[in-house]
């Protein structure tokens, strides 16, 4: 979709498109191995095919929750001047950002292989991931970095930045009794606060079960934890990546559109063409009012001249 629109896209929307490659980068190059290890019963490829599923699953569920928190930032910089056609964030600051978050990730990924932390099998057998029953010592220090800098200081950035961002609309509504266009803007910026703030529940609700899980493996003795309770979370963790696109379906009505105008036979023919009309960014929202303003005047003037 976002290959389709192009042209109309604006630059937070590419945070967008990165968290889209977040997801489809770990079905693609992490679940069809655990497939297949599943369907044979027992881990296939050995020591250097666990290394990589848990180095790819580590990287990508990083990447993620960076994405998500830069994400929020930016929804909060955008929502300081609600009705401003001017954009806050530039295409190039955008893909900074982009590419510091896939940085980030590979540096945090690549610890456990140059000795802080350690990858290894689930107890479960059929997948790997960090070896959290393996670092109650040497790889503690990793342990509490990890939870600290990138799902505790994470969350309280999101949740702070959300906050903000429903205050701000509330105050907004309640300043805009007298102006026709801004409540327009503000029930606008209060369904995509939605989005994002669903998107980002889900990824924390999925992981949590997964990361105290991980956790009691650290602090307590691995072995005890039965398979199903080690297998369900982890389970329920990678279905992270079903749930945005439901999200964006329901909750955007321009993405919804586009969609149902996606016709894979006609691709690329007129028929399938969206319009240039959608009023609504599949993220971010930049409305530009001097189009409004202009298309006022004109009606105005014709009405004048007809007079």
């Amino acid at each position: 979709m976002a290959f389709r629109r192009s042209s109309r896209m604006k630059p937070p929307e590419l945070l967008s498109v990165n968290l889209a490659v977040t997801d489809l980068g770990m079905a693609v190059t992490m679940y069809p191995l655990a497939m297949a290890s599943a369907w044979s019963h027992r881990w296939l490829g050995g020591d250097v095919s666990c290394v990589y599923y848990g180095l790819a699953g580590f990287f990508f569920g990083i990447a993620s929750i960076m994405n998500l928190t830069i994400l929020a930032v930016v929804r909060f910089i955008v929502s300081l001047n609600l009705h401003s056609p001017k954009e806050k964030i530039s295409w190039k600051k955008v893909k900074m950002l982009c590419m510091w978050t896939w940085l980030y990730a590979l540096i945090w990924a690549l610890f456990p292989i140059l000795g802080w932390g350690r990858y290894g099998p689930e107890p479960f057998g059929l997948s790997c991931s960090l070896a959290w029953g393996q670092m109650k010592h040497e790889g503690f220090s990793f342990v509490v970095s990890l939870f600290c800098v990138n799902l505790l200081v994470p969350s309280v950035i999101i949740i702070f930045c959300y906050f903000g961002i429903a205050i701000r609309l509330y105050f907004t509504y309640k300043k805009s009794t007298n102006s026709n266009h801004v409540p327009n803007i503000v029930k606008l910026h209060r369904r995509l606060l939605i989005i994002a703030v669903l998107i980002s529940v889900g990824f924390v609700v999925c992981w949590t079960p997964y990361g105290l899980v991980s956790l009691w493996s650290v602090l307590n003795d691995s072995s005890k934890i039965p398979p199903e309770v080690s297998l369900l979370p982890c389970m329920f963790a990678k279905s992270s990546t079903v749930y945005n696109p439901l999200i964006y379906y329901f909750f955007s009505q321009s993405f919804k559109k586009e969609v149902k105008q996606l016709s894979w036979p006609c691709l690329g023919s007129h028929a399938c063409q969206v319009s240039n009309s959608v009023s609504e960014n599949i993220y971010m929202v930049s409305v530009n009012l001097k189009s409004k303003e202009v298309a006022r005047e004109t009606v105005q003037e014709i009405t004048e001249s007809r007079e």
